[in-house]
């Protein structure tokens, strides 16, 4: 590799660090409807010379903000945008027919792109989602792994992971150098135990990983052994006690995203005039919650409807920490296959213990259900959510557990076209009355686990049967749907995005039941 690849290659700025005013003046000005655009826009020249020539025309009086940066700057593709659905089709060969317009090959580096170049194909979601985002990914592979010919294409988006692992010691939200500051619920154990289920001998496949795992792991629980007595937070750790610590979502960087500004700053500016939110203190935890993937949810308020009272950093997530119980267990029973005794009797004990505490410290004996924690103030969250269904997707649940959740899906959650996502209605598109894709099949399985054939085969019927609805009305598969009217699904910081990535795979993946 040349010596101007890697100048290339290692440059993780972000465009709003690159470019300053520059970046400033372009959002500000909504020269672009998406405020995603311009951070995904690659400079035809060095960025050097272009803020050199915009600092040079910027205060003439013909100065054209627009025509300058469509004269220095590439503009991203919306992925699929030139795609005409053949509404004879099913839905089913309409997937498949998507996958190599969804597909990816491996990047080449691009002088100061926001793009960070991956080494093998990968598939993006769709629309305004260019890049490789990293939870959606499981429920993509979920859908390739019932198709014979996309194994390799599997292993491909695992081993583009494994690159980021080692490059950057975990694996960030998504390829954009404005996503380093954080990652998204860690999968990647669940991406290889799916693949080493798809391979004659397992444990190779668990093996190949185990060093990309064991460095994710220690990415979640970074600052563990700086914790002291007094002290709840570390980084993704959480102090409970002498004897638990957990883990929370958490980025550190506390200014607006780059993708989402100026429309953070004024929620900034909202919050502080509602609530006397500082920024610091809004944007850490506004990215808090985009680390959690559920971006943003009535899970995450202090008062279960406003955004601006989001305080997702002081949580301590059911979904999260029964993911990191999965990784704990697949380095326990890795080590054992390698005979390492010592480090496998380790995270078993890891494991142990960390679901103890998911089965009494998320419960709730009077709601009969698992809620996200509070530690500031030792109590659970009173948000009802499908977050609930991970501690049986994992089977971490006692039966007696499963059955109580198992209740309440079927009186609260079941709805025609699938299940809610909260039983709040607010206008979060993670919260009542759109349902998502990777929470009907984690709900599918939860109950498949303990034996609720029945409920898992009708939320199975009804998802599949609202995603063949819209299909046919639309020629689109969409990244969330309105479980309740069965429609497309509404909120959120854009219009509503197809493709999709995990919307296919999980509908595949449920198909066959």
């Amino acid at each position: 590799m040349s010596k101007e690849t890697d100048v290339i290659v290692d440059n993780n700025l972000s465009p709003d660090d690159i470019y300053g005013e520059l970046y400033k003046e372009v959002q500000l000005k909504h020269i672009f409807a998406d405020t995603k655009t311009f951070v995904d826009c690659v400079p035809k020249i060095c960025s050097k010379d272009i803020l050199k020539f915009y600092n040079e025309k910027k205060d003439l009086s013909n100065f054209d903000l627009s025509k300058f940066i469509h004269e220095y700057f590439n503009l991203p593709n919306s992925v699929g945008k030139n795609f005409s659905s053949d509404l004879t089709m099913s839905t089913v060969d309409h997937i498949n027919c998507l996958w190599d317009i969804l597909t990816r090959p491996a990047d080449t580096p691009a002088l100061e792109s926001s793009r960070i170049a991956l080494p093998y194909p990968y598939i993006v979601p769709g629309g305004r989602f260019g890049e490789i985002f990293y939870w959606d990914s499981y429920f993509t592979i979920l859908g390739l792994s019932t198709l014979p010919n996309k194994l390799n294409l599997i292993e491909n988006m695992i081993d583009n992971f494994a690159y980021l692992i080692d490059k950057y010691s975990f694996i960030p939200n998504g390829n954009r150098t404005y996503f380093l500051s954080r990652s998204q619920p860690p999968f990647f154990a669940c991406m290889i135990d799916l693949l080493a289920n798809l391979n004659s001998n397992p444990s190779n496949i668990r093996q190949k990983y185990l060093s990309h795992l064991y460095k994710e792991y220690l990415f979640w629980m970074k600052g563990k052994d700086k914790l002291s007595q007094n002290q709840i937070f570390n980084q993704h750790v959480v102090r409970i006690n002498d004897d638990i610590i957990l883990n929370r979502y958490y980025d550190p960087l506390t200014k607006p995203r780059p993708e989402s500004f100026p429309k953070e700053e004024n929620e900034c500016k909202r919050a502080k005039e509602i609530f006397g939110i500082t920024a610091e203190i809004f944007y850490f935890h506004n990215r808090a919650a985009c680390e959690s993937g559920w971006d943003f949810s009535s899970r995450w308020f202090k008062d279960k409807k406003s955004k601006e009272s989001n305080h997702c950093g002081e949580i301590v997530p059911i979904d999260l920490n029964c993911l990191i119980y999965f990784l704990e267990y697949i380095l326990s029973i890795t080590y054992k296959e390698i005979n390492n005794t010592e480090l496998s009797q380790l995270f078993e004990q890891l494991a142990n213990s960390r679901k103890q505490t998911i089965q009494t410290l998320f419960w709730s004996n009077e709601e009969n259900f698992f809620f996200d924690y509070d530690p500031i103030n030792q109590c659970q969250k009173q948000i009802l959510s499908l977050a609930a269904c991970y501690p049986l997707f994992f089977n971490i649940a006692t039966k007696q557990q499963a059955h109580h959740v198992y209740q309440r899906l079927e009186k609260d959650f079941l709805k025609n076209g699938g299940l809610i996502t909260t039983l709040e209605n607010t206008d979060q598109q993670w919260d009542s009355p759109i349902g998502w894709a990777p929470l009907q099949w984690i709900a599918f399985k939860a109950l498949q686990n303990y034996g609720y054939q029945q409920l898992a085969n009708q939320i199975r019927s009804r998802w599949l049967n609202l995603n063949d609805q819209i299909y046919k009305q639309t020629g689109k598969m969409t990244e969330k749907y309105n479980v309740v009217d069965q429609t497309e699904g509404g909120g959120g910081n854009y219009p509503l995005q197809d493709g999709f990535g995990w919307t296919n795979g999980v509908y595949l993946r449920l198909l066959q039941g």
